[in-house]
């Protein structure tokens, strides 16, 4: 799938577009994301502020989306877990860029070279407001391992 498709279909998708989540950009090699989130009546929390709940669902998908698109089909990724920490009250609307790079890829084949080998490989994302301040840091880590019938192809 082309990556305008797929961030036209995210768009769409209920999870994001219920939240008030717009995916701006996938760069056509799946290495950039842009996403935002518009300060609405029904994403906001008790206290006037962006609901946490919506700040992590407009993070949640990338990372593991990214890795998966620059790596072959001999992977298996997978989020294994996650944590957002809040910095201030976001408020207004907010983003996240999300930035994979020849050597974060290079990193994660180095660490799956070795038979049955897996990688937790951790990525951290700031959102930020409209001063480009962070009003959250979401750190995702992913759990990637060669499938387990490529292995000895791979080496041979």
């Amino acid at each position: 799938m082309k990556a305008n498709t797929l961030r036209r279909g995210m768009n769409l998708w209920p999870p994001l577009l219920c939240a008030g989540i717009r995916i701006r950009c996938i760069s056509e090699d799946f290495r950039a994301v842009d996403a935002e989130l518009r300060e609405r009546f029904y994403n906001k929390n008790y206290v006037g502020c962006h609901f946490g709940g919506s700040l992590f669902a407009m993070t949640d998908p990338f990372w593991m989306l990214m890795v998966m698109r620059n790596l072959d089909r001999s992977y298996t990724v997978w989020d294994k877990s996650a944590e957002i920490v809040f910095l201030k009250p976001g408020r207004g609307t907010v983003s996240a860029s999300f930035r994979l790079t020849d050597a974060m890829l290079d990193d994660i084949r180095a660490n799956t070279e070795a038979e049955g080998s897996k990688c937790l490989q951790a990525y951290s994302v700031d959102i930020i407001d409209g001063d480009g301040d962070a009003v959250a840091r979401v750190s995702k880590t992913l759990h990637i391992r060669r499938k387990s019938d490529t292995r000895s192809r791979i080496g041979g």
